[in-house]
């Protein structure tokens, strides 16, 4: 994944509810379509960038840390009830442990991230169930990238 970072500016301000519509930033290119698709797609009424804070305790420290997912999202489903979305977006490979067969230093960062992300995940599908939200993560394959 290249490194592709900068402001988002929609086409329809209306339909988004963050809390700057001026300063409004991707941190990849897979969230930068994330955006794109949330913005153009007319089945979906709202949505925001990392406007949701989610307490978390880090397995590596012990302490509590704050999470913020990429996106909150409404969105119309095909049955035309309206659904609340949080979502995370993340490369395919991050969102499953790593492969114990290689102990090297890449194996250990990925360990960490690992348990971090698998930390913060857990927090927010509870933080969603009590919100009557769902939780997902959207890797390349679900941007069609």
């Amino acid at each position: 994944m290249a490194l592709h970072q900068g402001r988002f500016i929609p086409r329809n301000p209306k339909k988004y509810i963050g809390n700057n519509i001026r300063d409004i930033r991707f941190r990849s290119g897979w969230e930068q379509k994330a955006m794109v698709f949330f913005d153009m797609n007319p089945n979906i009424l709202e949505w925001a960038s990392e406007c949701v804070v989610i307490p978390y305790i880090s397995p590596l420290d012990g302490k509590k840390h704050r999470y913020f997912p990429d996106f909150l999202v409404k969105m119309r489903k095909k049955d035309g009830t309206i659904k609340t979305h949080l979502y995370e977006v993340k490369p395919l490979v991050q969102t499953k442990p790593p492969d114990a067969r290689r102990k090297t230093k890449r194996y250990l960062k990925e360990v960490y991230t690992w348990g971090v992300n698998s930390a913060k995940w857990q927090a927010a599908m509870q933080y969603s169930e009590h919100m009557g939200w769902e939780f997902g993560i959207l890797t390349e394959k679900d941007l069609g990238i």
